[in-house]
């Protein structure tokens, strides 16, 4: 099989050469640019969902105007979910346009090394005549560092990084005697400089793709940064936040604290959107905008299979090509970027791709649903933090989210979701450690204020929000989306849907199975080892 598929690769690769490479400069120029905005473990948070269906309260609170007016000028997709909820396994699904599971070592956290025979879409649309680059976090593909993306050679940040731990960075200036507005600003100058260096690189004229990818919306940020230099009073969100958090001024202030460095994010893109509007380069650019998976430091959220996981936003901005104010609800895998990205692109699309190009769904005017077979998808984890659990075990699970259902697997139903408690009784860990310290214990939810609040307060009538939090799972667990939103109440064990149950079982088992899943064609090992090796897909 490995032989066959670099044979294959290799083939691909002197087709994009020979076939597709533009031959002069005006060609290129028929090619729209790329902007991709990709945040670090950002879920589906802007003010453009406040009155779309199933939409949240809080998304009333959070004031995104960059993003809303690419979704205004463009597309917005209300049912768009990353395959895995962990930054590695998603972003190797998103720049292969594949499943995660089929990324050999891509589909981990810690121990990942990617798989240099698989094509990427960054590397295919440079074959194909895109200068790219990138700002922040991405992944690493291209080997050596110096020659892919991920590497140094497409890495634009002479301006700097601090852009990433925004609010502990104004907050910093602040204290040594700037204005609030006047540090902000430093920040976005850097986001500004480092565009511009890569733009100032393009000295051929060539159509570009390139990726912005802030983590200031990962951990951590600093307490009371969402309503001090944002405005967002963590009381309006009393009686609003999901069932499986607590209602208390600990969690509303750090969901509130998270809804600024959404707000950072934004501003961030603002600044992208002006200098394009700058050289003239708006209306001949595809801006996509998106997260790679759900809120950090909550339960339910990274690292879980529900919606508060995997659940993102994503907008799409075209002119001439995507109608303007359109909502549509197919579901969006992340993994159907890629080949969207090169078929924009004019590249070949590489057969192996199980992801499906959206350009179809871009050309259509209306909303709603668009493609009446896009009305599934399928999420999956097994590895986040190698040491969250003995012998580095992952937490196996697979899913699939229907319009009425969401139906997972638990293979492993004997192992703590979260990773492994402390050797000692959490809860008399110290407040200030389970809130900064991912590793104190159950290390698959990151450290947070909200993580420290629902530790310590176990044994203070709060037993429920502990279990959401952190209790072992069944084996299959399914929800009815229409009377349960937030996936609280598992109807898995319940007569009347079993018929339901065997259906989506059967169907998410099919899928795993056609596209080659290592969790079920084999025995199941493949994951099991840390790091593991396969070589055959």
């Amino acid at each position: 099989m490995r032989r066959f598929y670099l044979i294959h690769f290799t083939a691909l690769f002197l087709i994009i050469n020979s076939a597709c490479t533009p031959t002069s400069r005006e060609e290129t120029q028929q090619k729209p640019n790329i902007l991709f905005a990709f945040a670090d473990d950002w879920g589906k948070y802007a003010s453009c969902y406040a009155n779309v269906k199933g939409s949240e309260d809080w998304q009333k609170l959070v004031k995104t105007p960059h993003i809303d007016r690419i979704a205004n000028e463009g597309v917005l997709f209300n049912r768009a979910y990353v395959n895995a909820p962990s930054c590695t396994p998603c972003r190797s699904s998103l720049l292969s346009g594949q499943y995660f599971y089929r990324t050999g070592r891509g589909a981990i956290l810690q121990g990942a090394v990617w798989d240099e025979t698989i094509p990427t879409y960054p590397l295919l649309l440079e074959q194909n005549g895109y200068h790219i680059g990138y700002t922040y976090k991405v992944w690493s593909p291209g080997k050596p560092v110096n020659a892919g993306y991920g590497g140094e050679r497409t890495k634009y940040e002479t301006a700097g990084r601090s852009f990433n731990q925004f609010s502990q960075n104004v907050t910093k200036m602040v204290t040594e005697g700037k204005t609030i507005a006047a540090a902000k600003q430093v920040l976005l100058d850097e986001v500004r400089g480092n565009f511009q260096a890569f733009l100032n690189a393009n000295e051929n004229g060539q159509p570009f793709c390139y990726w912005f990818g802030p983590t200031n919306t990962h951990r951590k940020w600093t307490m009371g940064s969402g309503k001090k230099l944002w405005g967002i009073e963590p009381d309006n969100l009393t009686g609003k936040l999901p069932p499986f958090l607590p209602d208390v001024d600990t969690v509303r202030e750090d969901f509130a604290d998270y809804l600024g460095e959404t707000m950072a994010f934004d501003a961030g893109l603002g600044v992208l959107l002006e200098m394009l509007e700058e050289r003239g380069e708006l209306d001949n650019t595809l801006i996509v905008v998106s997260g790679d998976h759900g809120i950090p430091g909550f339960p339910h959220g990274k690292c879980n299979l529900y919606d508060f996981g995997t659940s993102v936003g994503l907008m799409a901005r075209w002119p001439g090509v995507i109608k303007p104010k359109r909502v549509v609800d197919d579901f969006v895998n992340l993994m159907d970027l890629a080949p969207t990205f090169l078929e924009v692109g004019g590249a070949v699309i590489p057969e192996l791709m199980t992801g499906k190009s959206l350009l179809d769904v871009f050309r259509n005017n209306n909303s709603g649903q668009i493609e009446k077979e896009r009305n599934y998808v399928i999420t999956g984890r097994e590895r986040h933090v190698a040491k969250a659990r003995e012998d580095n075990l992952p937490y196996p699970q697979r899913a699939i989210r229907t319009d009425d259902f969401l139906y997972i697997i638990n293979f492993q139903e004997d192992r703590f979701p979260m990773g492994d408690p402390g050797e000692k009784d959490e809860t008399e860990l110290d407040f200030d450690l389970l809130a900064n310290n991912t590793f104190a214990t159950y290390a698959d939810l990151d450290a947070s204020p909200t993580k420290a609040w629902i530790v310590k307060n176990r044994n203070n009538g709060n037993e429920k929000f502990y279990q959401f939090a952190f209790g072992k799972r069944p084996s299959e667990e399914l929800y009815a989306i229409a009377g349960d939103p937030f996936q609280i109440k598992n109807l898995a064990d319940d007569p009347s849907y079993e018929n339901i149950k065997t259906q989506l079982r059967e169907q998410l088992l099919k899928e795993l199975k056609a596209t080659g899943d290592p969790r079920v064609t084999g025995d199941g090992q493949t994951f099991e080892r840390m790091p593991y090796i396969t070589t055959d897909f």
